[in-house]
């Protein structure tokens, strides 16, 4: 063990040039192995291992052990550059397949390398990508963008549903406009323009009677025909979608002219809301005492606010009993007549136009 280690303390080590001169020592000079071996105290068969390297390099070979020639040791490096180049190559070939991009992605990255004075080619043969194809997108990517008619068409159609048609429907309207796209047609242009259908809710409840707040008697009892006016008003909530979201309208119907005579908006439906409404119809119409006043039993209705507004003006209360909807339907289908100055709501005539399909 102690001779292993004096071993490997002693070893010595020469370099290329030094391999050389020595070989060249027993070529070129006639000198023997043995005596030049015991003259530079070197070993004999280290000795000999230089001369089959050097006598395998002159021949054209690489030989076995380290290269001796300057020539050889050049091509020794260039060999390992080129076994490393391999091996990024390959990686990146690996990487791009993990990757998947898509063939455009490869086009750019072509694209960037010629600016690099990469050529083409070699790009895209590492890339793996075709040299045609990659001219192909280059012409086409220079030439002027064409308007597509097929689109101009699907959009005006979606516009006009209010953004709310799908593919089917779209390919219906569309075959309704005298335009032949097929509904895969029309999906793919959907997406290259990014139409998506937006799901809006239709219903919104108004009305909330589960309250413990004190109910008027239905006195109006379904007389919805008056014979003059200012003796029986409707009063009711109804909704309207804006951009901005849900706007709620409550307005006051007067039963003989089917007028509204008070109205009020807001974003929210406090009771404040058709207080507002029926303070407006009183400033309007100042009715008599004994005034019906009809609504549901929601729980703006039936507030104390709205109570006592009505008795501070002598209106006689009026509520439809729970779960009656037929009722405050007079008052709905109202709200598409005239105001009282004239004016009309135009709020359900400006929906969008809607095809309808039938379920069952």
């Amino acid at each position: 063990m102690a001779q292993d280690v004096k071993n490997q303390k002693s070893r010595r080590s020469f370099d290329s040039s030094f391999k050389l001169q020595v070989v060249q020592m027993i070529k070129t000079q006639g000198l023997s192995v043995g005596q030049v071996c015991k003259d530079m105290n070197l070993v004999e068969s280290v000795v000999r291992r230089w001369l089959t390297q050097f006598e395998a390099e002159q021949a054209g070979l690489s030989g076995i052990g380290k290269p001796i020639t300057a020539k050889h040791q050049r091509i020794r490096q260039l060999e390992s550059e080129n076994r490393q180049l391999r091996g990024d190559v390959e990686r990146l070939k690996k990487s791009l397949g993990l990757l998947c991009p898509r063939t455009q992605v490869s086009y750019e990255l072509v694209e960037e390398l010629q600016k690099k004075a990469v050529p083409v080619t070699q790009a895209c043969r590492v890339l793996q990508v075709s040299q045609s194809g990659y001219y192909a997108a280059r012409m086409r990517s220079r030439r002027a963008p064409r308007i597509c008619t097929d689109s101009v068409h699907l959009k005006a159609a979606f516009a006009a549903s209010g953004r709310a048609y799908g593919s089917r429907r779209l390919h219906a309207a569309l075959r309704q406009q005298g335009v032949a796209l097929g509904r895969h047609r029309v999906r793919t242009l959907m997406r290259a323009n990014r139409l998506r259908p937006v799901w809006k809710r239709k219903f919104v409840h108004t009305t909330d009677s589960r309250h413990t707040l004190p109910v008027s008697p239905n006195v109006l009892a379904r007389q919805f025909e008056q014979s003059k006016r200012d003796r029986a008003w409707v009063c009711d909530i109804t909704y309207i979608r804006t951009r901005s979201g849900w706007l709620y309208l409550a307005a006051v119907l007067d039963l003989h002219s089917r007028k509204i005579v008070g109205w009020a908006m807001a974003p929210e439906m406090p009771a404040a809301l058709v207080c507002a409404a029926l303070q407006m119809a009183i400033a309007q119409r100042n009715p008599c005492p004994g005034l019906i006043a009809h609504s549901d039993r929601g729980t703006q209705y039936a507030s104390s606010a709205h109570q006592a507004l009505l008795t501070k003006h002598s209106l006689v209360g009026s509520m439809s009993r729970k779960g009656n909807c037929w009722e405050r339907q007079l008052g709905d289908g109202a709200l598409l007549l005239e105001f009282e100055d004239g004016t009309r709501l135009a709020t359900r005539l400006c929906q969008p136009r809607r095809s309808h399909q039938r379920r069952g």
